[in-house]
């Protein structure tokens, strides 16, 4: 088993060997567009806008997850029951990590965090606090109340956040859907929170099922669930992401024009 550092160190050399595809197109990474003519010069993104913004044209979760399985990043899928409140939301942007616990109202007298007194705890400071691309990701409370709702909705969107992953329930379901912000969650139960939960930390790695979720890693959402992308291998893991999501669509040319899966598979590498 590769150590953690091992890990990390992977992804530049997988990357490399997924320039040399039967295709003959690549990404070096500099972000720069190479063909087997050489260097073409284009850089794809400079910044996260445009990165988020080329993901959702040309890329889709399966893709990514495979690329991360390729380079030795196997536990970054968050649980299946973790779905888009929609079947056509897409969702991408960097984690706001979120830690919540149950909480008994009974007990308030014998607390010693200080949070804890609060209503909600530090959910209001955590949901004021995300920035432009942000997704609020929440975890840590049993699945028995609502963990989000319209009005927290109303308040990201304000805020440009990029949407909200809850390891348990939203509520106000038709609210957030004429709102059409990105939430990803395990459906709608209308139970409230403040008498049962509490955010007591924020801005701090969480574990979410087998994905670890550190702050600023980059989530990316569609109908077939999360994946979460380190942004310590974010450039290796998009760039040949890119390069598989092109190269698929020309393996798909040949499949319709009558190419047997496994000759497919062998000329191209991918299925």
């Amino acid at each position: 088993m590769l150590s953690a550092g091992e890990n990390m160190r992977r992804p530049a050399l997988v990357v490399r060997r997924v320039f040399e595809t039967k295709i003959g197109v690549g990404w070096d990474c500099t972000c720069q567009r190479t063909t087997t003519n050489g260097l073409l010069g284009m850089k794809l993104w400079n910044d996260d806008e445009e990165l988020f913004e080329l993901a959702r044209k040309e890329l889709f979760v399966a893709v990514v997850g495979d690329v991360m399985d390729q380079m030795g990043l196997r536990r970054q899928f968050l649980p299946p029951q973790i779905q888009p409140l929609k079947r056509d939301l897409v969702m991408i942007g960097r984690a706001m990590p979120v830690l919540g616990v149950d909480w008994l109202e009974e007990d308030i007298a014998g607390v010693h965090n200080p949070a804890l007194k609060k209503s909600f705890g530090l959910m209001m400071e955590a949901l004021d606090s995300l920035k432009p691309n942000e997704i609020y990701t929440v975890t840590g409370c049993s699945p028995q109340y609502a963990l989000w709702g319209e009005l927290m909705s109303t308040r990201a969107m304000y805020c440009r956040a990029a949407g909200a992953v809850l390891n348990g329930y939203t509520r106000d379901l038709r609210g957030i859907l004429a709102l059409q912000f990105p939430v990803f969650c395990w459906g709608s139960f209308a139970q409230d929170q403040s008498v049962r939960g509490k955010v007591v930390d924020y801005g701090i790695s969480i574990q979410i099922g087998q994905a670890v979720i550190a702050p600023g890693d980059i989530l990316f959402g569609d109908c077939d669930g999360v994946c979460v992308v380190p942004r310590k291998a974010e450039t290796e893991v998009f760039l040949a992401a890119i390069q598989k999501a092109r190269a698929e669509k020309t393996v798909r040319s040949e499949i319709e024009a009558g190419m047997p899966a496994r000759e497919a598979f062998e000329k191209y590498g991918i299925l």
